[in-house]
């Protein structure tokens, strides 16, 4: 069976499932009676319906392998979709179950890797490079290049050549195994609690001690039934590394398990000392509650590693009947994604903050005490894991999610309290010092930086020196990335919580900047400080720490209105307190003292200024005076060229002609009477934004010049189209 390109962008695909419940897998009797069946009288109806004679289908059986895989999958699941069946839709019967196909089978199967899907039927729309290689896979019986998606954005921390950070996450393999050895003590929960009290009682651990119930005849004594989160729990506590290392080691021994204890957690939330049980002391659970929290443990652990195609169902169901239990509450998510850890999320407070605040995601709160509830948090994991499949998500997996949460503070903000529960509720995680995660001008250059060493170097000390610098050059020269890795490595790591990026534009005002008036919800005016203000607040309170706030296209507002008295601020030898003056809205104290406002010294102010655009203001010479300006340029060249290759795949003399092609235009640009070399072409245009594969280079420099290049050049020669087009035709004249 061959797809055509014309039947390619007109016709949908559809990979359907052939197993239900209670009457096994029909993929034989489909085949026979050339039908296929949706077997649920109450679900994807609609969907099925759908459907239109002509569409293409394949039969699919989902599920995961941890070995005899044909590539190295570094001791990880891998989800994989065997293909059975493909065939052709005939007729839809309308009633949304029964389909007529033209069945061809598929034998032996064929297996595909990493991109699947679990549900019993998945509509695949072409168009991007992940559904477009499955459909040549399935229909054309094309070979899928397992090292693209190996190294895709979702699966490269795990099995891509370049990881982001060797060693990083070892500590998983370590959880599911770990979960997988004590799903066995679902009905043996005495040998299990038996054999935690001997490990306390050996003196090998220290801080186990913990594990005393109160009885409902008033005696107290040793846990005698037990939650397998409260099991992972007993290391994943408010412990040193050192101690949890060792529990784990215990732990491990005893359910004798393969993989090693970790010695590092990075990422790993953890419970608060003070309520490290999931559930409460005997004489406040109900007879259940235990075993409620082992039925979603299992369900959870059906629902990451098979394809029964109820397990989503299912572990929903037994979600919301453990989050009713007492002591139960967002707990319960960090307890799945340490037996799950790349396939659940945790939504503690610190990564709820994260998602919210940074991704921008909402996250659902209906259950009865105000959380998510099973449908919210299956809804939330599905966004997510389609989210970190595009290169721009800034985290690509659910270890890389907390890992960052566990970094990520919001400017300005300040933590939220918990709503306050029931006696015995789960109290806030207790998070270990962040670690610091360095950050230098080698880091920049590793990041993919084209600017020489010892220029980096030079606006590194002057930003320094001067407090306030401006970026400037031609469009695609990477002004406001750059601006961004030299705040971190002023810095000397990565902290979002010290950096500010905000934009100016034509409407940007004093008010909005510094601070002003706004209309509060009672319909009066209320005093309101802006970003810069808030930044310089934050800075004061901790002037061992710098500070950085990036300024988009300083030049696309009106910089001296916006700074208003705040220019005068800015000046290197005007940061201490003796220079600090009142603001045009300003404060009083409750003794009527008036509030004075000066920049501290550990504030830094970058901005990026494009100074190719003809309709921006200029910068008057008081903005000068007070900012050191670096000039960017195109930069091509060897470190280019190498870098392009690594990460797309390039072939380097593709690149050498592109990069002559653009030098050569550039030149022209430079010399031409009407524009200059500010109106160059900046490296940016060429340099793939992502690590993305690009197999047909040639194509791909011929788009980036018709849709982007292109239209730059009608607009630098808006006065002259014919040169505009003669020097786009030149960019791709024989190549």
């Amino acid at each position: 069976m061959k797809v055509t390109q014309e039947a390619a962008k007109s016709r949908s695909y559809w990979f359907v499932g052939a197993h239900y419940i209670n009457t096994g897998d029909q993929t034989n009797r489909f085949l026979e009676e050339g039908i296929w069946e949706n077997g649920y009288k109450d679900k994807y109806l609609d969907l099925v319906k759908s459907v239109q004679p002509g569409d293409y289908i394949a039969i699919k059986s989902s599920y995961t392998r941890k070995y005899d895989l044909p590539f190295d999958n570094r001791g990880h699941t891998v989800s994989v979709m065997a293909i059975k069946a493909t065939g052709i839709v005939k007729e839809n019967m309308g009633d949304g179950r029964l389909l007529k196909v033209d069945w061809n089978k598929v034998d032996p199967p064929r297996e595909w890797y990493f991109y699947t899907h679990r549900g019993t039927i998945w509509r695949v729309v072409p168009g991007d490079w992940t559904s477009d290689a499955l459909i040549d896979f399935t229909f054309n019986g094309a070979s899928q290049d397992i090292d693209r998606f190996r190294n895709a954005p979702f699966w490269r921390e795990r099995f891509g050549d370049k990881t982001v950070k060797v060693n990083r996450f070892v500590w998983t393999k370590f959880y599911e195994e770990f979960a997988d050895k004590l799903l066995a003590y679902k009905y043996n929960r005495n040998k299990l609690i038996e054999g935690i009290h001997a490990i306390s009682e050996s003196g090998k651990v220290d801080n186990l001690n913990y594990l005393n119930d109160r009885f409902k005849d008033g005696t107290t004594g040793p846990l005698k039934d037990i939650c397998p989160f409260t099991v992972m729990g007993t290391f994943n506590r408010g412990l040193n590394d050192q101690n949890r290392t060792l529990i784990a080691k215990e732990l491990a021994k005893f359910l004798n398990m393969s993989e090693p204890a970790p010695k590092t957690f990075e990422g790993i939330p953890t419970v608060n000392n003070q309520a490290a049980w999931f559930f409460g002391y005997e004489d406040k659970r109900k007879q259940d509650d235990i075993e409620a929290l082992w039925d979603v443990f299992e369900k959870a652990i059906q629902f990451s590693d098979s394809d029964d195609p109820d397990s989503r169902l299912a572990f929903i169901e037994a979600y919301d009947n453990a989050i009713e239990r007492y002591g139960v509450r967002w707990n319960l998510s960090m307890g799945l994604f340490w037996i799950r850890p790349w396939f659940f999320p945790t939504l503690d407070s610190q990564s709820r903050s994260y998602i919210q605040n940074k991704l921008k995601l909402e996250i659902g709160l209906n259950s009865p005490k105000s959380c998510c509830s099973g449908k919210d948090y299956v809804e939330l994991l599905e966004k997510l894991t389609k989210r970190f499949e595009e290169d721009g998500f800034p985290v690509h997996s659910f270890p890389e999610l907390s890992y960052a949460s566990w970094h990520f503070k919001e400017p300005g903000s300040q933590p939220q309290p918990e709503p306050e529960g029931e006696e015995g509720q789960e109290e806030e995680p207790e998070y270990p010092p962040v670690p610091i995660e360095p950050y230098t001008v080698e880091s920049i250059l590793a990041d993919g930086c084209f600017v020489e060493r010892e220029k980096l170097d030079d606006i590194l000390e002057r930003l320094r020196t001067k407090k306030n610098l401006i970026l400037q050059g031609a469009p695609g020269t990477g002004k406001t990335w750059l601006a961004k890795k030299v705040a971190y490595a002023l810095m000397g790591q990565k902290d979002e919580s010290k950096l500010r990026v905000v934009q100016f534009h034509a409407n940007l005002s004093y008010e909005d900047f510094v601070r002003g008036w706004r209309p509060h919800g009672d319909g009066k005016l209320e005093l309101v400080d802006g970003p810069f203000l808030e930044m310089i607040f934050l800075a004061t309170k901790e002037p061992e720490k710098k500070y950085v706030m990036v300024i988009e296209e300083i030049n696309r507002g009106n910089p001296a209105q916006i700074f208003g008295e705040m220019l005068t601020l800015l000046e290197g030898d005007k940061r201490t307190p003796d220079e600090a003056i009142e603001l045009s809205y300003r404060r009083t104290d409750y003794e009527g003292t008036i509030e004075r406002i000066y920049i501290p010294d550990n504030l830094y102010v970058i901005g990026t200024m494009n100074i190719a655009d003809r309709s921006l203001a200029l910068v008057d010479f008081a903005l000068r005076r007070r900012f050191a300006f670096i000039n960017l340029k195109p930069i091509f060249g060897e470190v280019w060229r190498s870098w392009v290759q690594d990460n797309s795949g390039i072939d380097k003399e593709i690149l050498k002609e592109i990069e002559q092609r653009i030098i050569s235009l550039n030149e022209y640009i430079a010399e031409h009477p009407s524009l200059g070399p500010q109106f160059q072409i900046g490296h940016s245009y060429v340099t793939p934004s992502f690590s993305r594969p690009i197999h047909d280079a040639r194509d791909w420099f011929r788009q980036v010049v018709e849709t982007e290049i292109g239209p730059l050049l009608e607009e630098y020669w808006f006065d002259a189209p014919a040169e505009a087009r003669e020097a786009r035709e030149k960019l791709l004249e024989g190549f």
